[in-house]
């Protein structure tokens, strides 16, 4: 059989079928359901460079999704506050919740899909899930490939500290004690102002430095991330730490396969109810420990 093989089939296809095969043994559906209206579905990852992806049928994924009575999810299993796995086993987090609230929405079940980072688009594109609502930020190069919802996720660099000070803006921050990260994205924020704006500025090795100086009294303010920032003031409830302002905004978004047009459509009707109602809000107390600021995405560079 394997000469066989060897003499129909070409060399170079010998590595690709191996690896489809090894990956559809791999395939696991685990269907843990948490509710009659969610499940989990563990399953393996394939090497989407060697193996093509289905062609799918672009703009029917609604109709899909209808017929089928449920949506499938990817969400982040180890990014916290987004999504991660609870000591019971099941993903947690804010873009879970957001999950939840859509399926609602269409009106279907909910299947969780939970992924690592690098695997999110790839399991957009080879139909192993409908959606993406797993922090993922909007570019051009991904925009070349996939489509994207209105913003439903806060994602920024933003100024944090205790509630006494009367600080709205980089121009407030002269005269202040201000910690960041070295090297981070704040940090290069901060270098960027005019001498006669700069703060005094203390640079720590890591983030976690960088939260203690600020709770031990080193720092009057930090620069740091909204999720670095939720885990300090979950931690530190007593400090009444609070956003001062915004520095830099990445929201995130709900992707879909590229021509998917109704159910873009679909989602942001979806996105809205949510904002005007206040359940996104209700979802960033929840887990980022602050109200939603303002989703508007920056200018496209």
């Amino acid at each position: 059989m394997n000469r066989l093989l060897k003499i129909c089939i070409p060399n170079q296809w010998h590595r690709a079928i191996a690896l489809f095969l090894t990956s559809l043994l791999l395939t696991i559906s685990v269907a843990s359901c948490s509710s009659s209206n969610s499940s989990i579905t563990s399953m393996a990852v394939i090497n989407t460079s060697v193996v093509a992806p289905p062609s799918g049928e672009p703009g029917k994924t609604l109709d899909k999704i209808m017929a089928a009575g449920n949506i499938r999810v990817a969400v982040p299993n180890d990014f916290t506050p987004f999504g991660s796995i609870a000591p019971n086993m099941a993903p947690q987090g804010y873009d879970v919740d957001v999950a939840g609230e859509i399926a609602k929405g269409i009106g279907v079940k909910l299947e969780l899909v939970p992924v690592v980072g690098n695997y999110r688009i790839p399991f957009l594109q080879t139909d192993r899930v409908d959606i993406v609502i797993s922090s993922l930020g909007k570019n051009k190069a991904r925009a070349k490939i996939i489509d994207f919802s209105k913003p439903y996720a806060p994602f920024f660099s933003g100024v944090y500290g205790g509630p006494n000070l009367n600080v709205s803006s980089l121009d407030d921050l002269k005269g202040h004690t201000l910690g960041v990260a070295q090297g981070s994205l704040e940090d290069l924020e901060i270098s960027k102002l005019p001498p006669e704006k700069v703060p005094v500025v203390k640079r720590f090795s890591s983030n976690s430095l960088t939260a203690s100086a600020l709770l031990s009294g080193q720092v009057e303010l930090i620069a740091t991330g909204n999720v670095v920032a939720a885990k300090v003031i979950k931690d530190n409830p007593n400090s009444k730490i609070d956003n001062k302002f915004i520095m830099k905004n990445s929201p995130c978004y709900v992707g879909v396969r590229k021509g998917d047009a109704a159910l873009v459509a679909k989602l942001d009707n979806i996105i809205d109810d949510m904002k005007q109602s206040g359940k996104l809000n209700e979802l960033s107390l929840k887990w980022f420990g602050e109200p939603l600021p303002d989703l508007t995405p920056p200018p496209a560079s």
